[in-house]
């Protein structure tokens, strides 16, 4: 499935229903080209779609846990909350962080969303590629009990091998001049369970992955998914004891003008991300 980029409870948010979306804390004739896209050759296509398909893959293949895999593919329970609107509501989502991961959240369906929303960010940053940030994103997100499997298997899943693959040096670094970009950034989200102590919910996703810069042989590109992620309720707040990933919906392509290169690496670095309440 990737990386992009804390403890309190929602307050007065309760049944709401509604999603509240809070400000960020903290050249032509290259790849990109300066029109519209070209057209790719088949067997260009194809190496673009299977590095998007790794990026996106990798965390949902290492987290993938016990039980059917498919349970979350049934019929939507009528749960509170599960299709609301997603309208601001002012109410303050989380007040606490785990390092720069959004972190306590309130013990309802609605804390169970914001808390697989902002963990999806998390797991689908630039973070994910690098040994020691992946591993405090793995403790800050998920049970405790998961955790240290999870990393031997995603240790395993991010090898030198694997970066290779995408342009990066063994040690997760882009190659000098250039921007590695893996960021996740959440359309909306469903519960699909919900009972005191875990809660099932759905993420719709798209994602950006590739390399910035002028030369860059693996260009920034997008990608949909929907991240299911099971929760439980551990130690005061939601945590993640597995996650699969399935691609889209993907909506039609629009027509837009491909950026060049030093545009979109100079985006990446400028625009910081979000965090998600319902």
């Amino acid at each position: 499935m990737s990386p992009g980029d804390e403890h309190d409870s929602f307050g007065g948010v309760g049944g709401s229903g509604q999603t509240r979306t809070r400000l960020p804390e903290g050249n032509s004739g290259d790849v990109y080209g300066g029109a519209r896209r070209p057209v790719r050759s088949s067997r260009s296509l194809i190496t673009v779609v299977g590095v998007v398909v790794l990026l996106v893959a990798a965390i949902a293949f290492a987290n993938r846990g016990g039980g059917d895999p498919t349970d979350a593919a049934g019929p939507a329970k009528d749960t509170p909350g599960q299709n609301a609107p997603t309208a601001a509501t002012g109410v303050r989502p989380v007040t606490g962080k785990n390092g720069r991961i959004p972190t306590g959240y309130s013990h309802d369906d609605q804390g169970a969303q914001s808390a697989a929303t902002n963990y999806a960010v998390a797991l689908g940053s630039v973070g994910m590629f690098q040994d020691g940030a992946r591993e405090d994103i793995v403790r800050a997100t998920h049970d405790p009990a998961v955790t240290d499997d999870l990393l031997r298997r995603l240790d395993a899943s991010y090898s030198a091998e694997f970066l290779t693959s995408i342009g990066l040096d063994a040690n997760g670094s882009a190659p000098t001049g250039l921007t590695f970009v893996s960021r996740t950034i959440p359309v909306g989200s469903k519960v699909r369970d919900y009972t005191e102590t875990s809660a099932t919910v759905e993420v719709w996703c798209t994602g950006l992955v590739g390399l910035a810069g002028t030369g860059s042989t693996k260009p920034v590109t997008s990608t949909w998914f929907t991240l299911t992620q099971k929760l439980t309720w551990t130690g005061g707040d939601w945590r993640i004891t597995s996650s699969t990933q399935e691609e889209g919906p993907t909506p039609v392509n629009g027509d837009n003008r491909a950026s060049v290169a030093d545009e979109i690496a100079e985006a990446v670095e400028g625009y910081g991300g979000f965090t998600y309440a319902r």
